[in-house]
């Protein structure tokens, strides 16, 4: 889990605030956004850049808790106006949520702009935003190792075409069971995933990653499976940014050891896994910035313990 900073992670998304419902409490106004999330699963491993936007009630305060992990943050602009704000409620099985209140605010203008460091980034994220804007930093990037994306049924369904050119310049595919079965049209997962490959163009063995919720998640990869369970929390108060989390921990990990074959692939799944059951145990990004290392480690070797048997 050492940082290596030849190892730099660059993602572009949604830095925002959040207000959140749960059966089990709230939070108002909590700092949130995909390329929040993803940055700080991914500060245990690599050394992340954020390339995003903000508005003026982008305080001091909300800056530290991403500069205190080591972020950089020479890509996050400040413009006049407010940041993106997303307000909705999630029902008693936590699968389903509601959104109540949806303001772009400063990201609606938003136009992804690389300085010369991030141009060179090995490791590239391309969070949840209009594929677009993800094609716009494609475009800037210069000599990239490995490039993730994530999307959403909304840009599936009102943006396929701009989606599709996106699907054929990235490495790796992060999608939920639910996207995955919108994008392909198959109900099978095994029959999506094929489809979904087929899609993907730039490299001859493109890796899928198909994110199940609490019951873990299927990796495609090289004509292989790889079937991780969910880790069984006791306390669960806000899914929110899980998704990002994990993607975060799987680049990130992948970004500090510097390798992308099939132990570290599985690895890497088990790390975003760890990290993302750790965020959904507070509301917004509390848990995650209040995470340490040694409570990674623990839980990867629970991980392990609780998959592991021998065959005699």
């Amino acid at each position: 889990m050492k940082k290596s900073l030849s190892n730099h992670l660059l993602t572009v998304g949604s830095v925002a605030f959040d207000s959140i419902k749960t059966p089990f409490g709230q939070a108002k106004k909590t700092l949130g956004g995909s390329a929040t999330y993803f940055s700080l699963a991914a500060s245990f491993f690599a050394q992340p850049s954020i390339i995003a936007v903000v508005g003026q009630d982008f305080q001091h305060r909300h800056k530290q808790i991403l500069q205190k992990r080591q972020i950089d943050l020479s890509g996050l602009r400040v413009q006049k106006g407010k940041s993106f704000a997303w307000t909705g409620e999630y029902f008693l099985d936590l699968n389903t949520r509601q959104t109540l209140k949806l303001a772009l605010n400063v990201f609606a203008d938003f136009k992804p702009q690389l300085l010369l460091h991030h141009r060179q980034s090995p490791y590239v994220f391309l969070g949840n935003i209009h594929p677009k804007l993800q094609l716009q930093v494609l475009r800037q990037i210069e000599n990239s190792k490995l490039v993730g994306l994530d999307t959403v049924d909304f840009w599936i369904e009102h943006n396929l075409k701009e989606l599709q050119k996106v699907l054929k310049l990235v490495d790796v595919f992060v999608i939920n069971e639910a996207e995955a079965r919108q994008l392909s049209k198959e109900r099978n997962l095994r029959q999506a995933a094929k489809k979904i490959i087929r899609m993907m163009g730039k490299t001859k063995s493109p890796i899928l990653i198909i994110k199940q919720g609490e019951y873990g998640l299927l990796m495609f990869y090289h004509g292989e499976i790889f079937n991780s369970p969910g880790y069984p929390l006791e306390t669960i108060f806000d899914p929110t940014g899980a998704g990002d989390s994990f993607a975060g921990g799987f680049m990130g990990y992948l970004a500090g050891v510097d390798k992308v074959d099939e132990n570290h692939l599985k690895r890497a799944c088990i790390f975003g896994s760890v990290i993302a059951s750790f965020c959904v145990e507070d509301f917004g990004t509390k848990r995650l910035e209040r995470l340490t290392k040694k409570e990674i480690q623990n839980r990867f070797a629970e991980f392990k313990h609780l998959t592991h048997f021998e065959i005699k």
